[in-house]
């Protein structure tokens, strides 16, 4: 089964930052650690089907038939071991202690994109869809409302996006740091490309990166983006881990191409370009990085 062209940014908090005393679901799950980074694409993906195919189906993923969260929302998480996360030497960066937790609160990510859906799509999309679900606007709003209301700080540890990996992320991440398996083929569970940072370091990447770039660009996309990762990061426990996971995205690309990816090394090659005011090394890279999305970026038109 095809994993989903889906790319993450997650974060993974130490388990005490999820209450004292921690709830006893999540405490279990967490000590079976049954969900993996390759296996949790084809989950988000069965656990949306089945919202659509239950009858009558769910307006969200992972809630019951009363419209309350399944015992899933407790119970679908990703576990991490300190151990795996870098740290810069002498950064006062701290990891732990473990094991780290990162839930996958679906139903409340799948709340949130319904409500840019609400916000965003064209009015006779927006109207043809609330039709063809027999709800309305209203109440889909209250619903979402009390789904995001639930979630704990506010904010979901997952970001994620599809067919593509917003440049700015890898401002995050130390390109000598991934961590590459290729597997027997494209569609190997196992195959991956990823980084894992400590929190503090991501933190203080991000700040550089957008200070610089908004000084140089002004109020810019990656300007907005760097700002409202760094706004996200700051929700979460301190000793806390990020990672920036291809998932899904590593079955389009072949693998003498996914060995020789560099965007994390491009990404850092613009920002030391921009310190250092090289325009033409500035323009050569990011047309570089530009062609190389572009191209996976394209191919969502033909599925």
């Amino acid at each position: 089964m095809l994993r989903p062209f889906v790319a993450y940014l997650r974060v993974y908090e130490p388990l005490s930052a999820f209450g004292d005393p921690v709830d006893e679901r999540l405490a279990e799950a967490v000590e079976q650690a049954k969900l993996t980074r390759a296996s949790v694409g084809e989950r988000e993906q069965r656990m949306w089907l089945r919202s659509q195919v239950t009858t009558p189906a769910r307006l969200l993923p992972a809630e019951l038939i009363d419209g309350r969260p399944a015992p899933s929302a407790k119970t679908d998480v990703l576990v991490l071991d300190p151990a795996e996360v870098p740290v810069v030497p002498g950064s006062g960066a701290e990891v732990g202690p473990g094991p780290l937790v990162c839930p996958l609160e679906l139903r409340a990510r799948s709340a949130a994109a319904l409500v840019n859906f609400l916000g965003d799509a064209h009015p006779a999309l927006r109207a043809a869809v609330l039709t063809a679900g027999g709800v309305t606007a209203e109440s889909v709003r209250a619903k979402t409302t009390a789904a995001l209301g639930e979630l704990r700080g506010s904010v979901v540890h997952v970001l994620s996006t599809t067919w593509t990996v917003p440049l700015p992320w890898f401002a995050l991440v130390d390109p000598d740091q991934r961590r590459l398996v290729l597997g027997s083929s494209r569609h190997d569970p196992r195959r991956e490309l990823s980084w894992r940072v400590a929190m503090g370091d991501a933190q203080r990447r991000v700040e550089d990166a957008y200070e610089l770039v908004e000084q140089t660009f002004g109020d810019s996309g990656p300007g907005r983006v760097l700002e409202e990762t760094g706004r996200w990061l700051a929700h979460f426990h301190p000793a806390s881990a990020v990672e920036l996971d291809y998932g899904g995205l590593v079955q389009l690309i072949a693998d003498p191409i996914l060995e020789s990816d560099k965007s994390a090394e491009d990404v850092h090659n613009i920002l030391d370009a921009l310190r250092e005011g090289n325009v033409e090394e500035l323009a050569e890279l990011f047309g570089e990085l530009r062609d190389y999305w572009s191209e996976l970026a394209a191919r969502e038109r033909f599925n």
